[in-house]
């Protein structure tokens, strides 16, 4: 009869005991601890169940093997850092009846089994199988002594014995648990049996590879040594070794050349292997690759720095008409780098609308300060080893765009162009972006690891110049990294700048004609700028300007008399009619139609509003491919009039008889933002009060439910759109008013700017007076 015990509990993790093994436990879960104790204070007897799963850190009776062992607690020592090494006994099974959880610890009520003793003859002979099982593995093994047969061979007790050759093998935690569940011993003596016959299976057919492993090895040091032998041989006839002459040439241009340590030591390393390889096997080729870019890398060539000031800023001047803050950061950048030469380099961020020379402005910068120059397109990149290299493992591996940039330019601190950073994307290849966070981390580059090459490699000289066309597109922590500057549009004056000093020369150039050739008249590029152009940038003036040169260029082979006159009237001749006779600006003051102002990643545009009253059941209708905010933003502005209905002259249930359509016209292109809200809610209250909105006004500004007007971005390109337009007066939010310094003074002049803080301003502003409603 199986005897009843209650006992404090000790889970254990990955582990379990047998009868009679002793072991040292390492605990360190509060309420072990307290088990330990509780068992310390009665008879030291404790209860010793594996968890099912060793993850788990509070375990409950589901998560317990049912049998575990009744153990002795021998000795207790508690270590540094709050854990307890136990040393106990496991003294007999014992399987867990109930299981209660108390206050500190958890305690089990168990059935204690002891092992009958048997002397049966079938017994005994399933003993000696299991012994001489036992005894055959010990010889093939070798994980234990000899010495350990003889303690087990004068056991009599068979259930003993089982438990004693168990708790010697290496066997699972589950198959462990299986023989320390066998109460009946005779079970347990063959399930044992069984689990030694599998595991002198495993062993004989490892002793079989580890044989043939043996022979190949034996094999490879022949080979090597017979090669070496036919070197000796070779070098006493004076026969030629191509491989032997390589790898002298890599170790001379080593030795010749100043590299770090770590890239002697990785080149010698290789050297070596390459030696003892055969020049046909196929891996030579991939240790020449490895070995050649780490010797041609300029881990330490550096180029010197161009520190005069003056003539720096003459050189930007001459490559870039304005952009004044772009060249101020790179100028105060070598001010500082002449006083303090061992600071880091800057990371730009050059941010604005295609075509007003982010990426012409870096070859500049190169040029300013005298390094070289290397750009890298990462529009499109959707791999993150396009960034860091693929490992060598793979067939064809190289390094990533930036060491192979490095390598390009022969410095370690050239001017590193990484365009259209906002073009990068994200697939199941991983996320390229965000392995440019180490590339532009002042705080990481210096130890830049490219997969590829596998030793750090210091990019903390390199200035970093980015540019992007849309802000919102870069990831936040790549943006932190960076000095953002913005390139905000052209105005027509610097265009007009731009295309004399450098666009006209260029086309003239390139199309093979001289100033004698052809001659532009008064006022031509000015009217192709108004007539032809609608950008933020100068690409589409320059295409055109080309277009005119290349005319001219065939009507001088066809033997037209030079030079060739380009006036204001046959200007249609070269470009064709003239594209953009009107504005979207509406040319007399209307009844439901405001101007708002929109920002695009491209430059500023208007946006003209239209709103119209029908009879209904109170609908909002929009339209016009409005975004989510946008549309919050029209519901708003009406909630605003509603508010405001009596003062405005309205009916207190207007909103309930009558829907609000509203359109922006250009319905193919999606639109969104805050800014129109003010824009919409002079346009639905001119719809519903009959009054008209003046057609030379452009509004922007985010409308609250109280009539609050609030600030908006990107106000330089649109107040240069609005101008464009023939706007005459600006309406804009308060706070926006410190920003209508960055507005060129050229156009500052010509415009009147209304600040306003709440919409009645606006309506004071925007709406023709009442009388004209008649």
């Amino acid at each position: 009869m199986p005897e009843m015990k209650t006992l404090p509990l000790l889970p254990l993790r990955g582990m379990m005991v047998f009868p009679y093994m002793i072991i040292h436990l390492d605990v360190g879960r509060e309420r072990s601890m307290a088990a330990l104790e509780q068992a310390m204070v009665e008879d030291r007897k404790i209860m010793l169940s594996a968890q099912i799963d060793a993850d788990t850190d509070l375990p409950v009776r589901e998560d317990l093997y049912e049998v575990g062992t009744v153990a002795e607690v021998r000795q207790l020592i508690k270590l540094p850092g709050g854990t307890i090494r136990v040393l106990v006994e496991g003294e007999k099974r014992a399987r867990i009846i109930t299981y209660r959880q108390q206050k500190q610890y958890d305690e089990v009520e168990v059935e204690v089994y002891t092992d009958p003793i048997d002397s049966s003859m079938q017994m005994e002979a399933l003993t000696r199988a299991v012994v001489h099982e036992f005894e055959e593995w010990v010889k093939l093994s070798k994980k234990i002594p000899e010495e350990t047969l003889v303690s087990v061979a004068i056991i009599d007790d068979a259930g003993r014995l089982a438990d004693l050759i168990a708790s010697h093998l290496n066997l699972k935690l589950e198959t462990r648990q299986e023989l320390l569940s066998c109460i009946d011993v005779k079970a347990r003596l063959e399930k044992l049996y069984e689990v030694l016959a599998r595991e002198l299976v495993i062993l004989r057919m490892e002793m079989k590879i580890n044989v043939q492993v043996r022979k190949q090895m034996d094999k490879v040091q022949r080979d090597y040594y017979l090669r070496e032998q036919i070197k000796a041989i070779r070098k006493e006839l004076g026969e030629p070794n191509d491989m032997e002459d390589e790898v002298d040439a890599y170790r001379e241009t080593l030795k010749k050349g100043h590299y770090p340590e770590r890239v002697h030591e990785a080149v010698e390393k290789e050297l070596h292997r390459l030696e003892g390889m055969n020049n046909m096997n196929a891996e030579t080729s991939v240790i020449r690759n490895y070995v050649e870019w780490l010797l041609e890398l300029p881990w330490e060539k550096e180029s010197r720095d161009n520190v005069n000031i003056e003539k720096a800023s003459k050189i930007l001047d001459h490559d870039h008409y304005g952009l004044k803050k772009v060249k101020d950061r790179i100028l105060d950048y070598l001010a500082v780098h002449q006083l303090a030469k061992d600071k880091s380099a800057p990371i730009l961020c050059l941010v604005g609308p295609p075509g007003v020379g982010k990426t012409s402005l870096a070859a500049s910068v190169a040029r300013a300060t005298g390094r070289k120059f290397i750009r890298a397109s990462l529009g499109g990149v959707r791999d993150e080893a396009e960034i860091r290299g693929h490992r060598r493992t793979y067939i064809g591996a190289m390094p990533g765009r930036i060491i192979e940039g490095i390598r390009t330019a022969g410095t370690r601190n050239p001017v590193f162009l990484l365009d259209e950073v906002d073009k990068l994307v994200m697939d199941y290849n991983g996320d390229p972006s965000s392995a440019l966070l180490e590339v532009l981390d002042p705080a990481q580059n210096s130890t830049f690891s490219d997969h590829y090459i596998d030793i750090p490699f210091d990019l903390s000289k390199v200035f970093w110049i980015v540019t992007a066309n849309d802000l919102g597109n870069i990831p936040r922590p790549l943006r932190d990294r960076m000095e953002i500057i913005m390139l905000s549009s052209y105005t027509e004056y610097e265009k007009l700048e731009i295309a004399k000093r450098y666009l006209v020369a260029r086309q003239r150039r390139e199309n093979g004609l001289s100033g004698k050739d052809i001659h532009f008249g008064a006022g031509v590029l000015q009217a192709i700028i108004e007539g032809y152009t609608r950008e933020s940038g100068v690409r589409e003036l320059e295409r055109l300007i080309g277009q005119v040169c290349r005319k001219s260029a065939r009507r001088i082979v066809e033997g037209q008399k030079t030079p060739i006159q380009v006036t204001k009237k046959n200007l249609t001749d070269f470009l064709g009619r003239i594209k953009f006779l009107e504005t979207k600006a509406e040319k007399k003051p209307q009844v439901g139609v405001a101007t708002g102002m929109a920002w695009t990643e491209v430059g500023g545009d208007i946006l003209p509003t239209e709103v119209t009253v029908l009879p209904g059941k109170g609908k909002l209708i929009l339209t016009g491919q409005l975004g989510d905010v946008m549309q919050e933003s029209a519901q708003a502005g009406l909630s605003y009039i509603r508010s405001r209905a009596a003062k405005l002259g309205l009916k207190p249930d207007f909103y309930e008889k009558d829907d609000i359509h509203i359109h922006l016209p250009e319905g193919a292109v999606p639109k969104d933002g805050p800014s129109a809200g003010i824009t919409m809610a002079t346009a639905m209250i001119s719809a519903l009060t009959g009054r008209k909105v003046r057609s030379d006004v452009a509004m922007t500004g985010e409308i609250t439910l109280r009539g609050n007007v609030l600030p908006i971005g990107g106000l330089k390109e649109k107040v240069l759109a609005a101008y464009r337009e023939g706007m005459k007066t600006i309406i804009l939010p308060k706070e926006n008013e410190r920003d209508l310094e960055d507005i060129p003074e050229n156009v500052r002049t010509k415009l009147e700017f209304v600040p306003v803080e709440h919409m009645d301003e606006v309506l004071k502003t925007a709406l023709c007076p009442e009388e004209a409603k008649k």
